[in-house]
């Protein structure tokens, strides 16, 4: 499982003039934060992202001071500064010994709003480099990329076609890609992709969502009121057992573990539409002495690694292992996180920038729906069956109910 991202936050940031001579592009504030502060938050999405490597070069103290040692979520943040200017190619070269053998790859300028693990999906045949394309965009500033199938072909200059897909700056990137750069400064978008694009060793895939990048003025103001809206999402909250997986009694082994059918399909489905995705699940087994704290986060770790494989993820698990009738003593007592008390979907409110009016909850037991009212959201009785083909729908009418907001 993909476990590393790598952000280029090198450049000089030179077509937003003065504002850009004393701090990096990348740590420019975007109402109020750095913008690299938002790439970080929706990496912070992926919970098998732990690793997290920053390549500076202009103002790379700022970086190091900001960000270096820190951890974001459950990732740990560290910086590489490139001893000159080196191009992304060379500060990727640079990197080498800090790199996993496969990692995703972002640009620290611009912002895409997609499932970034869908990128992550196995492929056959796999390429060196995928990339994310935005689809149409509009605009004559952006250069233009031609596909056979989902290989590309080739690079059109900016100007050359008023719309069609662009290079979103975001790629899932095999460590073999550094035979491919050249020692010294070196361009991955000018020297490396086109090679690459020879040999069919560049594939990529379109994505809707929105995109922004900061490089020229214009975008840079519209980020400052478009991004912070963006960021903000609906939110699907899912019971685990009975409605993730088949309820066998306090299931707390990967062997005992069924995964509902179109479960796993389902939570790709939210993440595909840009919901966050979170689990909410009474735990009590623990308080009544059947397993332990790290048994859950065991096979909660088993099930994100699981749904990797199909590119899809949960953004946040919570549990509640506490119960009032427990025979363990330090988890013998009522707590507002059991449901159908709310904490627990009360402290994803708090702690993501969730749209709590356009949110849902699906569980299997009235306790789910009792928790979901008093937090202030839908909730929806899921009885059994295929999930996927019972959260389609309430999806598509919350899109629809949108549309007509809007």
């Amino acid at each position: 499982m993909l476990k590393q991202a790598v952000i280029l936050v090198g450049g000089l940031g030179t077509r937003l003039g003065e504002i850009t001579r004393l701090v990096p592009k990348p740590l420019l504030e975007v109402a109020g934060k750095p913008f690299l502060d938002y790439i970080l938050d929706e990496l912070s999405r992926y919970p098998a992202i732990q690793d997290i490597v920053l390549l500076a070069g202009h103002q790379a103290g700022q970086v190091i001071g900001r960000y270096d040692g820190k951890r974001w979520r459950g990732a740990s943040i560290s910086v590489i500064s490139e001893p000159g200017p080196l191009g992304t190619g060379g500060a990727l070269k640079h990197a080498a010994p800090q790199l996993d053998a496969r990692f995703l790859l972002l640009n620290g300028d611009s912002f895409f709003d997609f499932n970034m693990f869908d990128l992550t999906a196995p492929v056959h045949p796999r390429a060196i480099v995928r990339v994310a394309l935005k689809r149409d965009h509009a605009g004559d500033r952006y250069g233009r990329v031609l596909l056979d199938q989902d290989f590309i072909k080739t690079f059109l200059p900016a100007g050359a076609r008023p719309n069609g897909p662009i290079n979103s700056g975001i790629y899932c990137v095999d460590r073999d890609v550094l035979s491919f750069i050249d020692e010294g400064p070196c361009s991955l978008e000018q020297a490396v992709f086109p090679r690459l694009a020879e040999k069919g060793q560049l594939r990529a895939t379109m994505y809707d969502g929105f995109f922004i990048d900061i490089g020229v003025p214009a975008d840079f103001e519209r980020a400052q009121t478009e991004l912070p809206a963006r960021v903000r999402r609906s939110a699907v909250f899912f019971d685990r057992d009975g409605v993730l997986n088949i309820d066998k009694a306090y299931v707390h082994k990967v062997e005992d573990f069924e995964w509902v059918a179109g479960a796993r399909e389902a939570i790709k489905l939210c993440n595909d539409r840009g919901y966050l995705t979170f689990v909410v699940t009474n735990q009590a087994g623990v308080a009544r002495g059947y397993y332990g704290i790290e048994a859950i986060h065991a096979l909660h770790d088993w099930m994100s690694a699981d749904l990797a494989r199909i590119g899809a993820h949960i953004d946040e698990f919570q549990y509640c292992p506490y119960h009032e009738e427990g025979v363990v003593a330090e988890w013998r007592q009522a707590s507002d996180r059991r449901k159908p008390a709310p904490g627990m979907i009360l402290d994803c409110l708090k702690g993501w920038p969730v749209r709590k009016e356009s949110s849902l909850l699906v569980g299997d037991m009235s306790h789910d729906l009792q928790a979901a009212a008093a937090a202030g959201i839908k909730g929806h009785l899921f009885e059994g069956g295929d999930l996927l083909s019972f959260i389609r729908p309430l999806l598509d009418a919350d899109a629809t109910s949108q549309l007509t907001r809007g």
